[in-house]
């Protein structure tokens, strides 16, 4: 057996070692993320109307207290207007 020739093929063997790569720290292209004015808006109604409350209790408890006292009167007229009112509306 040849020395030398082992060494040329374990030579060739060696040369073929994959070297570190170095990794790029900068980079030509950055991701960004852009908010649009409607979506802002969106967000601002959106939080207003999750610190409102669904039941106005001021507005209730004066109810309530008419309705004991017996001073809560109302136009059966009106409620007949605003009824057909919305039945049309919600038909359109």
């Amino acid at each position: 057996m040849r020395i030398d020739a082992f060494n040329k093929v374990s030579q060739i063997y060696n040369s073929n070692k994959t070297s570190k790569i170095k990794k790029h720290t900068e980079s030509s292209f950055s991701d960004k993320l852009e908010i649009s004015q409607v979506a802002k808006d969106y967000r601002v109604a959106k939080d207003v109307l999750a610190q409102t409350p669904d039941i106005r209790e001021d507005r209730v408890s004066d109810i309530k207290r008419r309705m004991e006292s017996g001073t809560y009167n109302v136009n059966m007229q009106e409620v007949a207007d605003k009824l057909v009112n919305r039945y049309f509306d919600e038909q359109i």
